[in-house]
């Protein structure tokens, strides 16, 4: 009879414990399906803000128009990304691929300010001083909604990938979640050099 309810009792045991994983493995996936969440609340806010900067600089950069061209591209196929990753946050290969339209779209923008910048009533411009103000803060929370995403992801995976929970994980089909790798391309990360 005691070795019974001994058994008894280590099954409960054992049924609490997989439970209790379980639960912490979806809880942790929800997790970062809602970070990544925010990052398409904001990353839609900026898709949304590119039309009316372009816009606003078309009347002053007549010559530019390959410019403007090449960021309202960059502007879609990066939305396009973005709508395949909202659809499966975490998948490695939409992560990539939103990563590196990412990355495109940030060159256009660079350039296109860059031209703005040779352009003193365009840069005066009330509208573009305010879109380039919301672009700005945008890119911000981009930035912090990313981080967020990320640290997520990496809870979820430390949790997915530790024993026992990988038993219960590969059982369950909890699949691996990429991160959001950062856009800058390898020129953008490396320090200016500073000549005097």
């Amino acid at each position: 009879m005691v070795t019974l309810i001994v058994i008894l009792a280590l099954v409960v045991l054992l049924v609490i414990v997989f439970v209790a994983i379980y639960n912490n493995l979806v809880t942790l996936r929800n997790t970062y399906k809602n970070a990544y969440a925010q990052i398409d609340v904001q990353l839609k806010r900026r898709y949304d803000l590119i039309p009316n900067l372009v816009e606003t600089a078309k009347g002053y950069l007549q010559h530019e128009r390959q410019t403007l061209e090449a960021v309202i591209s960059a502007r879609n196929q990066a939305f396009t990304a973005a709508k395949a990753a909202a659809e499966n946050p975490g998948d490695p290969k939409t992560m990539a691929s939103l990563a590196q339209a990412e990355g495109v779209l940030g060159g256009a923008l660079g350039r296109l300010l860059a031209v703005v910048e040779q352009y003193p009533n365009l840069k005066a411009n009330e509208t573009m001083s305010q879109l380039m103000e919301e672009l700005t803060a945008t890119e911000n929370k981009i930035a912090f909604a990313r981080q967020f995403f990320n640290d997520a992801v990496l809870n979820y995976k430390n949790a997915r990938e530790r024993f026992p929970n990988n038993i219960i994980a590969n059982m369950f089909g909890f699949q691996d979640a990429a991160f959001l790798e950062a856009t800058e391309s390898e020129e953008e990360r490396k320090a200016p050099k500073v000549k005097f």
